[in-house]
């Protein structure tokens, strides 16, 4: 699977792009059929607490997935969007075994 990181309005560092790709490509052993997966991270209204926006696009195989979630470190936002995706994933891989 294909990881592609974007920083909107500011540089990721070396370990939060580490912490992503650790994060992401664990949704490969829920479905194997995730061709490239695209992280969006974004700052918005800086004088906020929960200000960190993360989204994540997963194109697999007949269709895509997409969370976006918003907390106060991007790290939280990246586990509860890749949770959130991990439930998709699994009622996707479901619905293509039932067909």
């Amino acid at each position: 699977m294909d990881i592609r990181i974007q920083a909107i309005h500011f540089v990721a560092s070396a370990n939060l792009e580490a912490f992503i790709q650790k994060k992401v490509s664990k949704l490969e052993q829920y479905y194997d059929g995730i061709l490239l997966a695209e992280v969006t991270l974004k700052v918005i209204k800086p004088e906020t607490a929960q200000n960190k926006q993360v989204g994540i696009r997963l194109k697999i195989k007949n269709g895509d997935c997409f969370a976006e979630k918003v907390s106060d470190s991007f790290e939280s936002a990246i586990d509860d969007a890749v949770e959130a995706l991990e439930k998709q994933l699994i009622k996707f891989k479901e619905k293509i075994r039932a067909k």
